[in-house]
């Protein structure tokens, strides 16, 4: 596939041949938890998008997505970013951004009981504060800023497929957050 396509499709693989890859290999993702934290690095407030799903749910879920060829984890996560939080955003991923974890996806909830229905996927999770103005863009429809005690509700984790409400409080627990 020429550069042209790359940049025109904004995808490196066609859709065909993404589900191609997906039948025969891993894909590996990054998932980014946006927080905003106080002057002493505390989080505030999570950032939680929400948005329709493949079935035409409406689900809550972090700025995810996967990485192209050539590119570096700091590139895919600014990109996937600015993608689902907007230009304004202001992210800031550290000089050396390490993963809080990493996560296996399988389209069987009882291998790690995080599931993507489509692939196995390797997912490199981060937390990472955002100092801008957020606005959803792509296939996001909002984003919800909720404290750490509104973001455990039953309410909101409940809204978190696919285990992602167990990565929520890996993510949190990180940063010293506990439920």
């Amino acid at each position: 596939m020429s550069a042209d396509m790359t940049e025109t499709q904004g995808s490196w693989l066609t859709p065909d041949e993404m589900q191609q890859a997906r039948d025969r290999v891993p894909v590996v993702y990054v998932d980014a938890v946006p927080v905003r934290v106080d002057d002493r690095g505390l989080v505030t407030e999570i950032g939680l998008l929400l948005a329709a799903t493949d079935d035409g749910m409406l689900r809550r879920m972090f700025v995810s997505g996967r990485g192209r060829k050539g590119e570096r984890i700091r590139d895919a996560l600014m990109r996937h970013l600015e993608k689902d939080l907007g230009p304004l955003a202001l992210p800031r991923i550290p000089a050396t951004p390490q993963p809080f974890t990493v996560v296996e996806y399988f389209p069987d909830p009882g291998v790690t009981g995080f599931v993507d229905e489509r692939q196995h996927a390797v997912s490199l999770a981060y937390v990472v504060p955002v100092a801008g103005e957020c606005r959803p863009s792509q296939q996001a429809l909002e984003i919800a800023w909720l404290t750490p005690l509104e973001a455990f509700s039953p309410d909101v984790l409940v809204e978190l497929s696919g285990g992602r409400d167990r990565l929520l409080r890996m993510a949190m627990a990180h940063c010293g957050v506990l439920p």
